[in-house]
C-alpha cells in the first residue's frame, strides 16, 4: 500500500468517527525516543523514517513536522507522497498546534491515540484548541486499525544488570526515590519511561532495538514497589532479583486497574511529559497530582563512581574497536569494494570482538561525501549506499551497548584529497569542539549557557548547525539521556559532577559534505576560588582525530597543545590492545603537530 492510499484510507476512518484532524506522533505508550516496530505508526503512515516528527492529517491536508536533523532526509522520503514538510524552529513554519488552531473552526474535532500521546501535549492541545471550541477525541488508534501486517509487540526476556556494573542495588535506588518523594510530599510515584524503570530496578531487556529496556510501567509507594510487565518475559533469576529488592510483579495490562485503586487523598508524583493520556485519565479524581521531571531521571543522570569506572573501561574497548576499523579502512579503501553499509557492518564486527558487547547503541551513521550533510543519514542496500573511494570524507557516528556502559562517538575520516573548503570546515569544527570540551565553567552553569563556546569559531565564518551540541548518555540505557543537554534551546538543568555528556559540533552543507567531531566527557570539579566552584569536562572517549583534515595554520597554540595531549592519551590507552601494525599506524595518526 502506497503512502497516498494509506492517507486516503485514514481519511475515510476519520470521516466515519467524526474527526476533522488526526495527529500521529512519534511515540509509544512510554514516550520513548526510539520505538519497537509495533509502535512505528508515523513511519507507516508517512514513509518518513527519522526518529522525530509529527504528522497531522485533515480532509485536504497532510503535513509532517520535524526538526533540523531531518530536513534533507524528510524532503527525500516525502517526495511524491502528498505530505508537506513543515520545519520545526524555522521562521515561517507554525507548530502543529498553531496550525490546527489557525486552520480548524469551532465545533471541529481533533483525534489522537491517548495511549501514545503524552499528557503534557494533550494539556497543550486542550489549552490552545479549547479557546476556539475545538473538541478532542483520544480513544482511537486509527493507524493501528488500518495497519494489517502490523508487527506484534516485542517479547524479549528481561535480564538482571548486576550491581558490579550498576554500583547500587535496586533496593538502595528505591530508598533514594522514596526520600525524594518525601521531599515532594508524594505518597506514590508513577513511572512510564522505560529507561527510568530499567535503571531503578537494575533490569534490562531487548524490547527496543539498540535500547536495552523492557516495555513496562512502575509504581512506587512508601511501602511497596510494583513492576507491570508481561510475565512471560520474567524468568526465575529475574523474579528472584526483583523479590529480593522488594519489587512485586504484576501483568503489564493491569497498570490502569492498580492506578485506579490508589487510595483516596493520595498524592501521586509523575512527569506529564512521560505519562500517556490514557493512563493519566485513570488516576482517581480525589487524588492530588504533583507534576515534575521524573525523580529517577534526575538520579540516574548523575553517575556513581562504579558506573563511571565501568564507563571508562567501555570506552577503552570501544576505542580499540574504532582504531582497528579505521586501520582496516585505511588499508583497504580503493583495493576492495567497501560501501557505507559494509563499512558499518565491519565496524560492528570489531565491536563484537570486545568483551561485554551486546549490540550497537543506535543505527550507525556511515555517510560518505554529501550524504554526511544529513545528520541522521542511514545507508541501506538498494536505496542509498555509496561505494567508498580514496577521496573526500567519510563520517561515522556510532556506539555500542556494553554491560559496563553505553558509548557514542563520531569521527570524520579523510579518505583522500579534500578541498580547501572541506579542510577549513573540518578545522572550524575541531576548534569548536576543543573550545567547549577544554572549557572551565562556574558551577551552576547549564548546557544552554555553554553552547555558544562550540559554535563561536563557526559563527565567525557565518556557519551554524541546526541541532544541539551535546546530550546526556545513559549507562547501558538510551544513548540520549536527560535532563541535561548542551543546546541553544533554553535549559535550566545545572551541569552536575558525574553527569556524562557528548560534545559534537559540526558543519553540514547540503549537496557538499558533512563534518562532525564527537567525544563524550564526564563532568568533574575543577578549581575552587573566591568566585566559587569551577567545573570541567574529563574526556572518556579515545580515538584519533584525522590530522589530514586539519589546516594547522588555523589552530591556536592552545588548541594544538590540547590536540597533542589528547592524541598522546589515545596512543597510551589503546596501543596495548593492538597488534604491531596497528600500533605503528596509530602512532602516525596521533603524532604531534
Amino acid at each position: 500500500m502506497e503512502v497516498k492510499e494509506r492517507i486516503n484510507n485514514l481519511r475515510k476512518l476519520m470521516k466515519q468517527r467524526g474527526i476533522t484532524a488526526y495527529i500521529i506522533p512519534t511515540s509509544d505508550p512510554h514516550q520513548s525516543e526510539y520505538l519497537a516496530d509495533h509502535y512505528k505508526t508515523r513511519v507507516w503512515i508517512s514513509g518518513f523514517t527519522g526518529s522525530a516528527g509529527t504528522v497531522v492529517v485533515t480532509e485536504d491536508e497532510a503535513i509532517l513536522w520535524t526538526d533540523g536533523r531531518y530536513f534533507i532526509q524528510a524532503e527525500k522520503e516525502l517526495k511524491d507522497s502528498g505530505i508537506k514538510l513543515y520545519k520545526i524552529g524555522i521562521p515561517g513554519f507554525p507548530t502543529y498546534i498553531e496550525w490546527l488552531k489557525d486552520n480548524l473552526k469551532e465545533g471541529d474535532t481533533v483525534g489522537f491515540d491517548g495511549k501514545t500521546y503524552a499528557q503534557k501535549d494533550a494539556e497543550k492541545l486542550e489549552k490552545e484548541l479549547g479557546k476556539k471550541g475545538i473538541k478532542l477525541v483520544d480513544e482511537y488508534d486509527l493507524v493501528g486499525e488500518l495497519w494489517a501486517d502490523r508487527p506484534e509487540p516485542p517479547k524479549s526476556k528481561v535480564f538482571v544488570h548486576d550491581v558490579k556494573y550498576a554500583g547500587k542495588t535496586a533496593k538502595q535506588k528505591i530508598e533514594e526515590v522514596r526520600k525524594e518523594m518525601d521531599k515532594e510530599g508524594a505518597t506514590h510515584f508513577l513511572i512510564g519511561s522505560l529507561d527510568d524503570i530499567a535503571w531503578l530496578y537494575n533490569i534490562r531487556g531487548r524490547d527496543v532495538k539498540n535500547n536495552p529496556v523492557v516495555i513496562s510501567y512502575a509504581l512506587i509507594s512508601m511501602d511497596n514497589a510494583w513492576l507491570f510487565v508481561d510475565s512471560d518475559k520474567i524468568d526465575d533469576e529475574v523474579r528472584k532479583h526483583l523479590n529480593e529488592n522488594g519489587v512485586e510483579i504484576e501483568e503489564y495490562n493491569k497498570v490502569k486497574e492498580y492506578v485506579g485503586n490508589i487510595e483516596k487523598g493520595s498524592k501521586i508524583f509523575l512527569d506529564p511529559a512521560m505519562i500517556n493520556r490514557w493512563l493519566y485519565k485513570g488516576i482517581p479524581e480525589d487524588c492530588e497530582i504533583i507534576e515534575g521531571t521524573n525523580i529517577t531521571t534526575k538520579l540516574k543522570a548523575i553517575k556513581n563512581d562504579v558506573e563511571i569506572k565501568n564507563q571508562r573501561n567501555a570506552y577503552i574497548k570501544d576505542g580499540v574497536a574504532l582504531v582497528k576499523f579505521m586501520y582496516w579502512l585505511d588499508k583497504n579503501v580503493g583495493k576492495m569494494e567497501i560501501t557505507e553499509v559494509s563499512a558499518a557492518e565491519k565496524l560492528e564486527e570489531f565491536r563484537k570482538e570486545q568483551e561485554g558487547f551486546i549490540e550497537p547503541s543506535f543505527d550507525t551513521i556511515a555517510a560518505y561525501k554529501e550524504n554526511a550533510a544529513m545528520m541522521h543519514y542511514k545507508a541501506e542496500e538498494g536505496k542509498s549506499n555509496y561505494k567508498l573511494k580514496k577521496e573526500k570524507m567519510f563520517l561515522v557516528d556510532s556506539g555500542g551497548q556494553y554491560f559496563d556502559g553505553t558509548t557514542d562517538i563520531t569521527r570524520t575520516i579523510v579518505l583522500g584529497n579534500i578541498t580547501e573548503e572541506e579542510k577549513r570546515d573540518f578545522t572550524l569544527t575541531l576548534k569548536g569542539h576543543i573550545n567547549l570540551i577544554n572549557a572551565r565553567f562556574l558551577y551552576g552553569s547549564t548546557g544552554s549557557n555553554l553552547d555558544t563556546l562550540a559554535r563561536y569559531p563557526l559563527w565567525q565564518e557565518g556557519l551554524d548547525y541546526k541541532c544541539g551540541t551535546g546530550h546526556g548518555v545513559g549507562f547501558l540505557l538510551s544513548v540520549h539521556e536527560g535532563p541535561h543537554s548542551i543546546s541553544s534551546r533554553p535549559n535550566t538543568v545545572t551541569l552536575e559532577e558525574g553527569m556524562i555528556v557528548t560534545v559534537e559540533p559540526g558543519v553540514y552543507k547540503e549537496g557538499k559534505h558533512g563534518i562532525r567531531i564527537e567525544n563524550v566527557a564526564v563532568i568533574e570539579k575543577d578549581i575552587n576560588t573566591d568566585s566559587g566552584q569551577f567545573m570541567k569536562f574529563e574526556v572518556l572517549s579515545y580515538c584519533p582525530i584525522d590530522l589530514d583534515g586539519i589546516d594547522v595554520e588555523l589552530l591556536t597554540e592552545e588548541e594544538r597543545k590540547w590536540l597533542n595531549k589528547y592524541h598522546k592519551q589515545v596512543y597510551e590507552k589503546l596501543s596495548p590492545y593492538l597488534n604491531e601494525e596497528e600500533k605503528e599506524w596509530l602512532k602516525e595518526q596521533t603524532r604531534s603537530i
